[in-house]
């Protein structure tokens, strides 16, 4: 079913986008509208700036904390998104872009999305490092040192 909707979908939002425009244009003139396409690629660009550093000092503090940075890298992901969205001339992926680089908009997709999502932690005591460093260890073997059948 989502395989038939996403033609259709992509097909469908450049005329919902030309649509919005001409509404726009008539509404409130054609270099005002073009001014509205030029400031939200700007503020899509600010915006990704600013929040990126953001996110990435929460990641770097989840690293730090030893936590999964699961949260924090579905956020850096939506800023992306958000800042290409609004780079995008259109007044819909505006829409969806401004929405996305709210905080609390990324909080509900991430409730939403985390029912279906497994984040993995492979560093740190929890998942078979040392218990006094949390490291994990490394075994190296040549394959002569090892097989399943015992020793050679």
């Amino acid at each position: 079913m989502l395989r038939r909707l996403i033609p259709l979908f992509i097909l469908l939002l450049p005329l919902a986008e030309i649509a919005c425009f001409i509404l726009v244009g008539r509404r409130i003139g054609l270099f005002p509208t073009l001014s509205l396409v030029v400031f939200s690629a700007i503020a899509g660009i600010l915006l990704m700036r600013v929040q990126g550093f953001g996110v990435l000092m929460r990641l770097r503090q989840a690293s730090q904390d030893g936590r999964a940075p699961g949260k924090e890298m579905l956020d850096a992901a939506m800023i992306v998104v958000a800042g290409i969205l609004l780079l995008i001339p259109g007044f819909l992926t505006d829409i969806v872009g401004l929405a996305l680089f709210l905080p609390p908009v990324r909080s509900f997709l991430w409730n939403r999305l985390i029912r279906n999502v497994v984040v993995v932690d492979i560093g740190g005591a929890r998942s078979g490092g040392t218990p006094e460093t949390g490291a994990q260890r490394t075994i190296d073997l040549d394959e002569n040192d090892f097989h399943r059948d015992g020793p050679r």
